[in-house]
């Protein structure tokens, strides 16, 4: 999920309190603060700390003149024949290709299974919204394709998009059937998304602050972990007893606009009912029931149903 994804349910989970609403309503958003910044916090401390710790071993940095994509087949390749030659993991990072200031020519690479192949496209030039650019793209070789010396284990998307600002990178690591499993981005996800992480926090913010504060931030960051783990990275739930991060549930991509705008969107929904129902002074005409309806059930039904209507031939 993306950032503000993450903090509205940092927030919605804050306001499940009844003494955050109280101070809500005193004038202290302390408590709304701490559930908004915990809900971030996981992917901060990855995107912002952790990744600077990951050295990598092959790293391919694409001609921006000439860009060839057999030869970023090759490199990809080559990382993964070597850790099943070595028995060792390699770490290879892929940079993105920059043509000018806010112009990026993407590419992509596809782990092909059944072929045992590495294959890779480079697409047409975009800006850093994605947009297509009209420009002439450089010359080279458009596509291109490496066999592997084994089998591949997926544990994530057969195909890699690699187009704008920070490139990807994976570790290939071997497995005691002699395959590889090229493992995304693996610094993310670790240890700043196991549950020890998240009681370890709220502990911190229960001496600091308050018991409920502990709780609130706790749940923030717990919620964090379980929207990412309905994806198809997973995180390292159980960290330090285990290594490797548990597989996601492979429901909804991380980048989906539907996704984050429901997340967000009941969230807010969440808020309002836990607003509603710790008000001092008792409104009649709503009930959970009634919430869940106008709020949830039909705002769905009319996306869903504008959704059906473009989609149509």
């Amino acid at each position: 999920m993306k950032g503000i994804a993450h903090f509205a349910a940092g927030v919605a989970v804050a306001s499940c309190f009844p003494q955050a609403v109280q101070a809500g309503a005193d004038g202290n958003p302390l408590p709304f603060l701490i559930g908004g910044a915990c809900g971030l916090l996981p992917d901060t401390l990855d995107f912002k700390f952790s990744r600077f710790f990951f050295r990598h071993d092959v790293e391919v940095v694409p001609d921006p003149l000439r860009p060839d994509a057999q030869t970023i087949a090759d490199a990809v390749a080559l990382a993964v024949n070597r850790a099943w030659e070595t028995q060792r993991p390699v770490r290879i990072r892929l940079h993105t290709i920059r043509l000018a200031t806010d112009v990026w020519l993407p590419y992509e690479i596809t782990f092909d299974v059944a072929g045992r192949r590495v294959l890779a496209r480079c697409g047409s030039p975009v800006d850093t919204g994605g947009n297509a650019v009209g420009r002439t793209e450089p010359a080279g070789r458009r596509g291109g394709a490496a066999n592997l010396a084994c089998g591949i284990k997926l544990e994530y998307r057969a195909t890699t998009p690699v187009d704008m600002l920070e490139g990807p990178t994976f570790t290939m690591e071997p497995t005691a059937d002699g395959r590889v499993v090229p493992r995304f981005i693996e610094w993310h996800r670790q240890w700043s998304h196991s549950l020890l992480a998240a009681a370890g926090l709220g502990l911190l913010a229960a001496l600091a602050a308050a018991p409920y504060l502990g709780l609130v931030a706790a749940g923030a960051a717990l919620a964090h972990v379980l929207a990412d783990q309905l994806g198809f990275m997973g995180s390292n739930l159980f960290f330090p007893f285990r290594a490797e991060r548990s597989a996601g549930l492979q429901r909804v991509h991380s980048e989906s606009a539907a996704a984050n705008l429901l997340t967000v969107w009941g969230a807010c929904v969440l808020i309002f009912w836990n607003l509603y129902r710790n008000m001092a002074v008792n409104v009649p005409g709503w009930n959970l029931l009634s919430v869940a309806v106008y709020g949830l059930v039909v705002p769905a039904g009319v996306g869903l149903a504008w959704r059906r209507w473009r989609r149509r031939p």
